[in-house]
């Protein structure tokens, strides 16, 4: 087997001045936000046109499913560095999603009833599962085909999410249409698709990643516990286990929002007595800075994923889709978020570069505070240019509201895990890497409360009910923004960021040996 040096050294032979590893788990990552987001670009339909919920049961699920997502890579990606490694993880994880969409494709053909139901709640809980495992260790990956101080590191991973976006553009695309011309089975069928191209290309192709990713301790791993069966299956068939509480949990949104409010409440008093019991000044103030970016990380997600839900059912209800003469699916405007970021990533990084070197780039919670005016703006452009009540909304305030929400996603992914890394000590790295995703997952569940406001209780939501919902929250948005940026230096301070090279106040040196730059971190960042 490699040694992790050698792996990290890049021996073997590179493409484009990077290992061709990378280009593997591109492949992969492609393959799995192609099935992920053609997958959740049906979802809101699927249980509103097929099972016939009305849109308020439906935006509890979806928010429900979608928070889940966000929590299963912490559970993943322990057992992963625990015993599994990466490789494995992965591979694991691409079969279980793949067999998660194959249920969902099986089920479209299914009449609505109690049974179909429960099978499309396995389908999504399957994908959960698999999706824990997954993407809590490719994108580790990436990390081990270089040393800590290669300068191909940031690159690497830019190539790498430029393949999270051509995935999550292309999905929606072809699965969207194909579920809503062809069949709900057309559409997940082809998602699941997708899923197994990538799972085949990993199994074909593992002599690219040079030995990284192998577990921690093989022996032990093909150590039988109890004389019966090997840890490694153990941990697999345990996990598969998971699937029967992630089926349950689907269902029952009040307990996931319990459930994420306690652990919530957990964090922050545990953020708290770190940071007053345990820390100097300085750490004192930089995990406080730090908490403020988690609380203002919710609010963001709540509002700008409203876009699998909410406002899918808008444009296919109340907007005109007409393109050159062609009524364009619902579920294929889901693409354009994607397609934006592909497009302004690289502009928006460049442009923090352009104003760091004058002095003028605004500070990380400067641009939390514009991220949230971002996304409040959009929807008010929407509402703005719905026109006359019973008229059909154009379709280029749609574009406008996506060009805003993902301009706003621009100033926020990229620099809030970089701000984790650079504000909390190096030994609750990889804790804060968690609650931000904890966070995440709030902001999703929120998300779900946001359009169940908006939903019809009894059935489809009016476009007068949902203006108006988009409309308070698109002030609220901006107001919060707003004074998000007014104390903004302030937090600022608190980052001490002129002290990044010191060591922290446990004499530790900062995460990979060097200070984390926002510009170099100013990379598109889509999870999921």
């Amino acid at each position: 087997m490699a040694t992790s040096t050698s792996i990290a050294a890049g021996t073997g032979k590179t493409w484009l001045g990077h290992p061709r590893g990378l280009f593997l788990l591109f492949f992969v990552e492609m393959w799995e936000r192609f099935s992920f987001y053609g997958m959740r670009a049906l979802l809101i339909f699927y249980l509103t046109q097929h099972f016939l919920f009305s849109d308020r049961d439906a935006a509890y699920a979806y928010g429900a499913y979608m928070s889940l997502i966000y929590i299963s890579p912490l559970m993943g990606g322990y057992l992963a560095d625990r015993y599994l490694g990466q490789r494995k993880a992965v591979l694991f994880g691409g079969v279980v999603i793949a067999i998660g969409h194959i249920i969902l494709g099986l089920e479209g053909g299914v009449a609505s009833s109690g049974m179909g139901v429960g099978l499309f709640w396995l389908g999504l809980a399957t994908v959960i599962t698999g999706t824990g495992f997954l993407k809590s260790s490719v994108s580790a990956l990436v990390g081990q085909l270089y040393p800590r101080a290669d300068m191909r590191r940031d690159p690497a991973y830019t190539i790498f999410y430029m393949g999270i976006n051509v995935g999550a553009t292309i999905g929606p695309l072809i699965c969207g249409y194909l579920g809503q011309r062809w069949g709900w089975h057309w559409g997940f069928g082809a998602a699941s698709v997708g899923m197994i191209a990538g799972v085949i290309g990993f199994v074909w192709c593992k002599p690219l990643l040079q030995g990284g990713g192998e577990p921690p301790d093989p022996a032990g791993l093909a150590q039988r516990v109890g004389g019966l069966i090997s840890r490694e299956w153990l941990v697999y068939l345990s996990s598969l286990l998971s699937i029967l509480l992630c089926w349950f949990l689907i269902q029952q949104h009040a307990i996931v929002g319990w459930m994420l409010a306690a652990a919530s409440a957990l964090v922050v008093l545990y953020i708290l007595w770190e940071a007053f019991g345990r820390m100097e000044r300085v750490g004192r103030d930089r995990m406080l800075a730090a908490l403020f970016l988690l609380v203002v990380n919710p609010i963001f997600w709540g509002l700008y994923e409203q876009t699998g839900s909410s406002l899918a059912l808008f444009t296919d209800r109340y907007t005109d889709r007409t393109i050159l003469g062609f009524n364009v699916p619902a579920p294929m405007f889901q693409s354009v978020n994607a397609a934006y970021i592909l497009l302004f990533g690289p502009v928006i990084a460049a442009l923090w570069i352009w104003l760091a070197r004058r002095g003028w780039e605004p500070s990380t919670p400067a641009k939390f505070g514009l991220a949230l005016a971002l996304v409040g703006a959009g929807f008010l452009v929407l509402v703005a240019g719905s026109g006359a009540p019973g008229t059909l909304t154009p379709l280029l305030f749609i574009f406008l509201l996506y060009l805003c929400h993902t301009l706003g996603e621009l100033c926020l992914s990229p620099v809030g895990l970089s701000a984790m890394s650079k504000l909390a000590p190096s030994r609750m790295i990889g804790l804060m890497m968690g609650i931000w995703f904890l966070a995440m997952a709030l902001g999703e569940y929120a998300a779900g409360m946001i359009a169940a406001a908006a939903g019809g209780e009894e059935g489809a939501a009016s476009r007068e009910g949902v203006l108006a919902v988009y409309g308070r929250i698109g002030w609220w948005s901006i107001g919060i923004g707003v004074a998000v940026m007014a104390i903004a230096p302030w937090v600022k301070r608190l980052m001490h960021l002129d002290r990044l090279d010191d060591v922290d106040v446990f004499g530790n040196a900062p995460a990979d040996g060097y200070a984390v730059r926002d510009d170099m971190a100013g990379k598109p960042d889509r999870l999921g």
